[in-house]
């Protein structure tokens, strides 16, 4: 990676987001031996301006900063790494510099578990009900979404809420398990629905 150290005194800006919910968490200075402590060690490393040395996220706090990965921006004159933080951020305790809380999103785990079925789809490990699901062919799964629909449709009309959640959770698992069979994700649902909230959607 060609980063552009010369255009602050040898410093680029490196944007801290977490790699799960995609919050931004900090902003931090490197030079060229912090980004390579970085590399080296997989915890983020900044450059300290006022004190003018390296310091590592969480070396006192043990609040690291574990990296997932690093990009550099069109200029290569800044950096932006995605992390897996170990508790607070900020040195006030917070979650981020900004004070914002960094809960995790629960409808992020959908792209994840709709990653992980077309891992399954790929790959086919035996033992896998996920595969057993896409063996036994297209007919099959849409056959499971119609099952667990009506589960939920009963667990709405005579069960309880808990029960409603437990069933709506197996069609959803398997609605994504039969759009990866159809090589589409559940984002394709989600812009489906995102297109029908503009004021100007007809349906078709």
């Amino acid at each position: 990676m060609e980063i552009d150290f010369g255009k602050m005194n040898g410093l680029v800006p490196a944007i801290i987001q977490d790699a799960s919910t995609k919050n931004v968490l900090m902003l931090g200075f490197m030079n060229k031996e912090a980004y390579d402590k970085t590399v080296e060690t997989k915890k983020v490393t900044f450059y300290s301006r006022s004190r003018n040395c390296l310091w590592t996220k969480g070396e006192t706090s043990g609040n690291f900063l574990n990296i997932v990965s690093i990009e550099n921006d069109c200029d290569n004159d800044t950096l932006l790494i995605k992390v897996n933080p170990e508790g607070p951020v900020c040195h006030k305790g917070t979650d981020t510099c900004w004070g914002e809380s960094n809960e995790k999103n629960p409808l992020l785990f959908l792209t994840f578990l709709q990653d992980f079925i077309n891992k399954r789809h790929e790959e086919m490990p035996e033992g896998s009900y996920t595969t057993s699901l896409f063996k036994d062919g297209l007919n099959r799964m849409a056959q499971k979404v119609g099952e667990e629909a009506l589960e939920a449709v009963i667990e709405a009309v005579n069960g309880t809420d808990e029960r409603l959640v437990y069933e709506a959770s197996d069609m959803l698992y398997h609605l994504i398990v039969l759009l990866a069979s159809k090589g589409l994700r559940i984002e394709d649902v989600a812009a489906e629905l995102q297109k029908r909230h503009d004021p100007n959607w007809h349906k078709h």
